[in-house]
C-alpha cells in the first residue's frame, strides 16, 4: 500500500506509524509542509495520514498554507482514499466535512483515559478496543463531530476524542497513539512552553513516570491501522 502523510512540525512525525509501515511492507512518501513541499497527485497514494501540529485550523491568515490543504483533503476523501487524522489532522478532517474547530475548555496534556461511546460497539475499526484506554494528549483545541460521522470516544476534559466517517476509511483521533518514548522527549524540546498550568495538564515528570503506556498504545495504534488496512484490501 501507498501511504503518504502530511507533516506539519519537523518534531511531528510518524513516529510508530512508520514502524507499523515498514513491518507490512508499505511504500511511505510525505509532504514536508513546514519545507514548503507540494502536494502530491491524489492518485498517487492509497492512505493519507494527517498529523498534528502547533498551529490552529483557523488561522488560514498566519498560516495560508492551511487551505490548498484543506482542498486537498477534500478531494483524497472525495477519491474515498483512506485517511487518518491525529490532533491537528483530525481536526482538519473535522473542518473539511463541516464540523467546527475552536479552543477547548480545557488544555489537555499528558495520560489522560478516553472512553469509548456507545456507538462506537459498531464499529468495525474499533470493536475489539478497550471500553477504556490511557493514551496520551497534547492538545487546546477540539472538533465538533461532523455531520454523517459516528461519534467514537470521549474524554474528561474533552468530549469529543475520536470520530469515523464512511464505514471506516476516515478516523480522526485527537489523542496520539502513535507517540514512542521519541516522540514524547522531542515534544518536550519543542513545546515544553505548553505545560502551564491547568487541570488536566501534567508536568513532565508525571509524563515521564507512565512512559510504559507507550507499550499499550502502541498494541492499540497496531489494531487500528490493521484494522483500516482491510478496508483497502
Amino acid at each position: 500500500m501507498r501511504i503518504h502523510s502530511l507533516e506539519h512540525e519537523p518534531f511531528e512525525g510518524l513516529a510508530n506509524i512508520e514502524v507499523w509501515a515498514n513491518s507490512k511492507g508499505h511504500k511511505i512518501t510525505r509532504t514536508r509542509i513546514y519545507k514548503n513541499e507540494e502536494f502530491p497527485d491524489i492518485d498517487d497514494f492509497d492512505w493519507l495520514i494527517i498529523m498534528g501540529g502547533s498551529m490552529s485550523t483557523y488561522e488560514e491568515e498566519k498560516y495560508p498554507w492551511l487551505i490548498p490543504e484543506k482542498k486537498f483533503i477534500g478531494d483524497a476523501i472525495a477519491k474515498k482514499k483512506l485517511l487518518l487524522g491525529i490532533c491537528l489532522g483530525s481536526q482538519l478532517i473535522a473542518d473539511v466535512l463541516g464540523g467546527k474547530v475552536s479552543p477547548n475548555t480545557y488544555k489537555e496534556i499528558g495520560w489522560f483515559p478516553v472512553f469509548l461511546t456507545p456507538q462506537s460497539k459498531k464499529s468495525s475499526i474499533f470493536n475489539d478496543f478497550p471500553r477504556e484506554f490511557m493514551p496520551i494528549h497534547w492538545h487546546g483545541d477540539t472538533f465538533s463531530i461532523p455531520d454523517g460521522a459516528t461519534w467514537i470516544a470521549k474524554s474528561l476534559a474533552c468530549a469529543n476524542q475520536a470520530f469515523e466517517y464512511d464505514d471506516g476509511r476516515v478516523i480522526g483521533l485527537q489523542f496520539h497513539l502513535e507517540y514512542n518514548a521519541k516522540s514524547i522527549d522531542l515534544m518536550f524540546r519543542n513545546c515544553l512552553e505548553d505545560i502551564t498550568e491547568g487541570k488536566y495538564i501534567q508536568k513532565p515528570y508525571e509524563i515521564l513516570r507512565n512512559i510504559n503506556n507507550v507499550q499499550e498504545t502502541t498494541r492499540l495504534l497496531n489494531l487500528l491501522l490493521d484494522k483500516m488496512a482491510e478496508k483497502f484490501e
